[in-house]
């Protein structure tokens, strides 16, 4: 393929999204947050702190050098956590190049008032480069990915074009990639499935039992889509991959960041313990505090989410949170 890649940031996804694409023999330069940074993983021919078990392709390289690694780029993934990617994007736009496919790669919104990343990349970016922007999301395990094992993942936006392109970058014998037009849709059930995550957690902290904890499950992607329909997406994103497949995977699996955070602090510790303990970003737990505002804003009802945020932010303890959702007044499912 005739194309050449930029990845900002040196993150668990990150990495993961560099290898996969330079083991097809793609050009790929990802940006270290400094020279040093970058020299190390250089040296080592992979990223230590994160994937240590994932050597790089020949074809991958990395520098702390924002010209060289984003000048030359035929595509831009933004791999960075969602609470710096303003920062980030303000510090590489001089050097991207007109056309480029701008990929988020975060799954996560921003404090105080939950915009998408693609919201504040058009707010950062000059106009001619708002066409670029899409974002990626999905049941996406960095671990697994670069593994090998199966996966499938949706890309979004607004340039069908650029979209192709993404899609036949990443596609593999192990990687599947489809398009969408819903970038509402797809950011939102990559950043809200978070919340629900840390539901699942707590409800397999306290060993709710697994029909509690399916209803809990079932009950929160009801409302996270409420919540997207309110936004401008469409109902049907969230029953595809960005929506109950990355639930699905979140809520059941140990590689989830958020589950575990959950499953903590159903077991007593604080949410600033838990979170000093881990080498990664628990993007649900920003997430929950941003959907809320979104949700006040736009008249939605998101218990699961106010529970949630109760434990985390005012000392409500998970076994409480758990009775207040069970003596809800009773309704009709729909």
């Amino acid at each position: 393929m005739d194309a050449s890649v930029a990845i900002i940031g040196t993150t668990t996804w990150g990495t993961a999204l560099a290898v996969t694409i330079a083991r097809k023999n793609i050009p790929v330069r990802m940006l270290a947050r400094t020279a040093s940074e970058a020299q190390q993983i250089q040296s080592d021919r992979r990223n230590s702190r994160f994937l240590p078990d994932t050597p790089f392709p020949d074809s991958l390289t990395v520098s702390g050098d924002i010209s060289q690694v984003v000048s030359p780029s035929d595509i831009v993934i933004m791999a960075v956590p969602s609470h710096t990617l303003r920062k980030n994007i303000q510090t590489i736009r001089d050097c991207i190049r007109p056309g480029a496919p701008i990929l988020s790669a975060a799954k996560g919104l921003e404090l105080p008032g939950g915009k998408r990343m693609s919201q504040v990349m058009e707010e950062e970016l000059p106009g001619k480069l708002h066409s670029g922007i899409c974002a990626i999301s999905g049941p996406n395990f960095a671990d697994e990915i670069v593994q090998g094992k199966i996966a499938s993942t949706v890309v979004a936006g607004g340039d069908r074009l650029g979209l192709e392109l993404v899609q036949r970058l990443l596609m593999s014998s192990s990687l599947r990639v489809y398009t969408s037009e819903d970038l509402i849709g797809v950011e939102l059930g990559g950043a809200l499935k978070n919340i629900i995550a840390l539901g699942a957690g707590i409800a397999d902290g306290l060993e709710i039992g697994d029909n509690g904890k399916a209803a809990l499950i079932t009950r929160g992607l009801a409302e996270i889509t409420r919540l997207g329909i309110a936004a401008g997406a469409t109902p049907l994103t969230f029953a595809g991959l960005a929506g109950l497949g990355d639930v699905i995977a979140t809520c059941a699996s140990k590689l989830s960041r958020n589950r575990h955070v959950g499953e903590q602090l159903a077991q007593g510790r604080s949410l600033g313990e838990i979170q000093e303990s881990m080498n990664n970003v628990a993007e649900g737990v920003n997430t929950t505090r941003a959907a809320l505002a979104m949700a006040e804003d736009l008249k939605v009802e998101m218990p699961i989410t106010q529970a949630t945020y109760q434990v985390m932010f005012e000392g409500l303890s998970p076994q409480e949170a758990i009775t207040q959702l069970m003596e809800r007044p009773p309704r009709s499912e729909w």
